[in-house]
């Protein structure tokens, strides 16, 4: 697993290392790291020059040191002190032994055309302007050395890109746009949130001997490795009933097609049963896709309800349909909640419950529980909302994005963020496939934060399997789900 730190608990780890080791050690680790990832980035481009964008406090001082080690190395390298910065705030003894390894330093308010020219001529260019300390948005003199980066040049932000909310949940402001950031000792949350993550680039992590374990995590990541330790696997005790049986109350005569993507979704990931109740169209395209599901009522551990569900349906199949939805909120069983069945909840459930909506569903449940909120308002602050809603509801929030984020009514608990899907998932009733998968979890006694997590994650690999680069439809990751978990619990073996 991933994890980030929030810039406190960072703080606090860094002062406990430091503690133990002789002054200056953690900044001149952190600047080898630096200067090894630019040396390979040059040898990769075979580039020759790099400038530095230097500004006040640590995160220029790790700059500072790697521009040294970098020049001494034989590439030609500039350093630009910032205009709010100049040589009076920048951290003296990184700028002593720049100079001392022979870069050639310019003051951006001494000379700003100078300044300009140098950072064009970067084939590797290191954001150094603001580290974790710094707030959203650059200042205009700052922003006009960025907008002069040629577009050909690799630019490295050191431990965050400048311009971002370190702790990843204001997006506003101008912000460097990075190739890659190297970060030291630990993630931080605008590493793997949305309103970082597309600025962050490639994410590079340095160790420089901080121990970060016993400091909570502000946002998880689940990776490949996690799905062995937390995917339920039968034992030779196990049936059916004991790996759990979900209730799937989806789809209608309007969508009748997510009945089945869920209820494949969910034999495929390996439930013991699937329970379905619906109209009479999608229960004859139940019957002939997924003939090992069961039509009707009967026990279940989980319920499922919503994919292609019509609230407003009319008519005495549907009512009866939507009666058999209301029992499940009613119930005291776990629940995933998806699209439809969303505008069916009304009050905060005690069991366990998975929302899974996307940007629009989630304004219009918002709207409905308090103040109206737009889909932009959700996109634009993702994890606000959607932990807004886990606090009003009970219930855990997996928002649908091409960053998924999954968050608990607990407000002090960590932020689950996955990026594992490629973008030709964004396609009709692939959003009915995780909701399937979700279920399967949660019937087998995952809680809804792992459940939520880890269906996305496999999701997402299953339909990067199928895709291969390329387009790809629902049923066809839906069909792949049971090649792709086998495989990713075959990585424990290997």
């Amino acid at each position: 697993m991933i994890r980030a730190l929030s810039v406190t608990e960072v703080r606090a780890a860094e002062r406990a290392a430091m503690a133990q080791l002789p002054e200056g050690e953690l900044m001149q680790r952190a600047a080898e790291g630096l200067a090894a990832v630019a040396t390979a980035r040059l040898a990769e481009r075979d580039g020759r020059s790099v400038v530095a964008l230097v500004g006040a406090g640590d995160n220029g001082g790790d700059t500072l040191y790697a521009a040294g080690l970098l020049s001494d190395a034989g590439f030609a390298c500039a350093v630009v002190l910032l205009p709010d910065s100049g040589r009076a705030r920048v951290h003296p003894a990184g700028l002593r032994a720049a100079e001392l390894a022979g870069a050639a330093v310019v003051v951006a308010v001494d000379d700003p055309a100078g300044a300009v020219q140098a950072v064009a001529e970067g084939d590797v260019v290191l954001d150094g302007i603001v580290g974790i300390g710094g707030r959203p948005g650059l200042r205009p003199r700052a922003a006009e050395l960025v907008d002069a980066i040629a577009d050909d040049a690799w630019v490295i932000a050191v431990d965050v890109v400048s311009g971002l909310d370190p702790d990843g949940l204001d997006p506003d402001g101008d912000a460097v746009w990075a190739d890659e950031t190297v970060t030291f000792g630990v993630p931080k949350p605008a590493h793997l949130l949305p309103a970082g993550e597309g600025a962050t680039g490639r994410l590079t992590v340095v160790d420089i001997g901080i121990e970060t374990d016993e400091f909570p995590a502000a946002v998880e990541r689940l990776t490949h490795d996690d799905v062995a330790e937390l995917w339920p696997v039968p034992g030779p005790g196990d049936d059916k009933y004991s790996r759990g049986v979900l209730g799937v109350v989806a789809g209608g005569e309007t969508y009748a097609g997510a009945a089945v993507l869920a209820v494949t979704a969910a034999v495929e990931s390996g439930v013991g049963m699937v329970r379905y109740v619906g109209t009479p169209t999608p229960v004859g395209l139940v019957r002939h896709a997924v003939p090992e599901a069961v039509v009707g009522e009967g026990r279940v551990q989980a319920w499922l309800v919503g994919p292609g569900l019509d609230p407003q349906a009319t008519g005495a199949e549907a009512s009866a349909q939507l009666q058999v939805a209301r029992e499940a909120l009613a119930s005291d069983l776990p629940l995933v909640l998806d699209a439809g069945g969303l505008d069916l909840l009304t009050e905060t459930r005690e069991a366990p419950t998975l929302l899974t909506p996307h940007a629009g569903e989630l304004a219009r449940l918002l709207s409905r529980l308090g103040p109206t909120v737009t889909r932009a308002d959700v996109e634009r602050e993702p994890v606000r909302h959607a932990r807004r809603a886990a606090e009003q509801t009970g219930a855990t929030v997996l928002l649908k994005g091409s960053t998924t984020i999954v968050v608990g009514p607990d407000p002090g608990g960590p932020v689950r963020s996955q990026t594992d899907a490629p973008a030709w998932l964004a396609t009709a009733g692939a959003g009915d496939v995780l909701a399937g998968l979700a279920g399967t979890l949660l019937a087998a006694g995952l809680d809804p934060l792992d459940a939520g997590s880890l269906a996305t994650l496999v999701h997402g690999v299953a339909a990067d399997r199928v895709s291969g680069g390329g387009p790809v439809r629902a049923l066809a990751v839906a069909q792949a789900l049971r090649p792709t978990v086998r495989d990713l619990l075959r990585r424990a073996d290997a």
